[in-house]
């Protein structure tokens, strides 16, 4: 009886060791997995976030909704961000700044004319924004600014003037290198801008009723030969076909 009971106890102790080895390998991918999603939640929030404040609006936006879109619980959610405002704040500085941050990179950078130059911000800025969800921003915050003067004041410091800013900078410099004629910064930059925002708008609102959609690189491309044959010096020539930013 002993025997068996030590032969029984033997046994028993390897299939624990076993089955604890087991566990040891099969925990460690798990505990790799809840750790690669808990890096990733923020962002996979964030994009949940974009998504609805695109299709609902900010001031229809629940959090309830957005914690359900991105697979967690409205607790988990608060972990990270204290509100919608917090969350709608943190959308805009991982979307849309990152972007200016690389025109402005790309102006610093630039070795080139201005015509090119400004040339690779209305391109990049189109591909890096016009055609991704955060293209719908702008129209959210056309409808809401004055329902939210508080976001819309932080949207018009964080984007707004800063995107103004960029282009205004290369209005400035053109004219300084005798590349442009004079004209009114100010108002030159919006004039530059203002037909990239009517895209982004067109694009939420009645591009679905159009039987033939606009191209937005081809409508970009007349727009910007209307734009430099005005400001040019000199001999007006068309932009050069297919010259889109890299």
């Amino acid at each position: 009886m002993t025997r068996l009971r030590r032969g029984h106890y033997n046994l028993s102790s390897r299939a624990i060791r076993g089955n604890h080895d087991i566990m040891s390998k099969a925990s460690a991918p798990t505990t790799a997995r809840w750790t690669r999603r808990k890096d990733a939640r923020p962002a996979e929030l964030l994009a949940a976030a974009l998504d609805i404040f695109v299709e609902k609006g900010y001031a229809a936006t629940r959090l309830d909704d957005v914690a359900r879109r991105a697979g967690v619980s409205k607790g988990t959610l608060y972990l990270y961000y204290d509100g919608k405002e917090s969350l709608f704040k943190a959308v805009i500085r991982t979307g849309l700044i990152p972007a200016i941050q690389r025109g402005e990179q790309v102006f610093d950078e630039h070795l080139g004319t201005m015509t090119e130059l400004l040339e690779k911000i209305i391109f990049g800025w189109w591909e890096s924004v016009g055609t991704s969800q955060l293209s719908g921003i702008p129209k959210l915050m056309f409808a809401e600014a004055k329902n939210f003067p508080e976001l819309a004041e932080f949207y018009y410091q964080e984007v707004i003037s800063r995107g103004y800013g960029l282009v205004q900078r290369v209005l400035v410099e053109g004219r300084q290198r005798g590349e442009f004629v004079e004209v009114d910064p100010r108002y030159g930059t919006r004039l530059v801008l203002a037909p990239l925002v009517f895209l982004l708008l067109w694009r939420h609102s009645f591009s679905a009723c159009e039987p033939q959609p606009i191209d937005p690189e081809a409508f970009l491309r007349l727009h910007l030969t209307l734009v430099l044959d005005g400001l040019r010096v000199g001999p007006r020539t068309p932009v050069a076909a297919g010259s889109a930013a890299s």
